[in-house]
């Protein structure tokens, strides 16, 4: 179910104090279940002390929020617009290796990053969402600088760490707008839009085929 809209700023032109907006890819429900169960694998061999993602909290960023510029509507509505315009294909996301990022607020968090053939798939809907949201008024900077992943767990590591696992996948068949909340790791979806699925091409009926082909003149040895 869809959050309800609440908003806590005055000017609904900008951002309510607190408050963030992202797009974002969410894992279906064996995916989460198979990323928490990485995350603790991974947590227990490396020795990892931390706090782990909550499974209803997993998600792949998409694209930032964009820096309003000549707005014409309120900040909100002009996501949700933008969104909308959106048109793009669904695709298969694979997770395939595990590495450490640099720390943050004291933490390193511990992720989940995608291949290759997600990697550009993802680009891809993350620049159509970027032109869609620059239509609308936002500007999204570093567009192209972009790798994918899921975070699993945050917590201290003196030694980067970064290896491979079994691939997690799942079909990406829509794309969200989730509202964050600063330092509560609280996420709201604000809004879903869905990603057509690829045309499956019909097959092809080689006698009818055949059947339809002209006929060639009879050979003749005297020509």
């Amino acid at each position: 179910m869809e959050a309800v809209v609440i908003s806590t700023s005055s000017n609904p032109f900008e951002l309510a104090a607190g408050i963030s907006y992202f797009f974002a890819l969410l894992p279906d429900e064996q995916a989460r279940s198979t990323i928490v169960g990485v995350g603790e694998r991974f947590r227990k061999s490396h020795r990892v002390s931390g706090s782990p993602v909550g499974v209803d909290s997993l998600h792949l960023t998409l694209c930032p929020m964009g820096k309003p510029e000549r707005l014409r509507q309120p900040l909100e509505d002009a996501l949700l617009a933008a969104a909308g315009e959106v048109r793009a294909q669904s695709f298969v996301a694979t997770l395939d290796s595990a590495m450490r990022f640099s720390a943050r607020d004291g933490q390193f968090p511990f992720v989940l990053c995608a291949d290759g053939l997600t990697t550009a798939a993802a680009l891809e809907l993350r620049k159509a969402v970027a032109a869609a949201q620059l239509r609308a008024g936002l500007q999204v900077s570093g567009v192209s600088s972009f790798l994918p992943h899921v975070a699993m767990l945050h917590g201290h590591a003196v030694d980067a760490i970064e290896e491979s696992v079994a691939a997690i996948q799942w079909r990406v068949s829509e794309f969200v707008l989730i509202r964050s909340f600063f330092g509560q790791c609280r996420y709201e979806v604000v809004g879903r839009w869905p990603l057509a699925l690829a045309a499956v091409p019909e097959p092809v009926d080689l006698l009818a085929e055949m059947a339809n082909l002209p006929e060639l003149p009879a050979w003749s040895d005297e020509e």
